[in-house]
């Protein structure tokens, strides 16, 4: 069983797009020193990255969109 659970996950988001986004800024931000804000068995960084949001650690907020003239 895959933890956290993709429909836990897909919750908290609108698309899957949106939660890869997110997991990956996270992942990023991780890798290069950003505090880790959960407790995590594994060590590699997208794992970390989504525990962090299925928790609620971290949010994402969605940019306005552009809008043409």
């Amino acid at each position: 069983m895959i933890y956290p659970a993709i429909g836990k996950l897909m919750n908290l988001v609108d698309s899957r797009y949106t939660l890869v986004v997110a997991t990956a800024k996270r992942a990023r931000l991780l890798s290069e020193g950003a505090p880790q804000l959960v407790e995590c068995d594994s060590d590699k960084v997208v794992t970390i990255a989504v525990n962090e949001f299925s928790e609620g650690k971290v949010i994402y907020t969605r940019k306005k969109p552009l809008t043409m003239i």
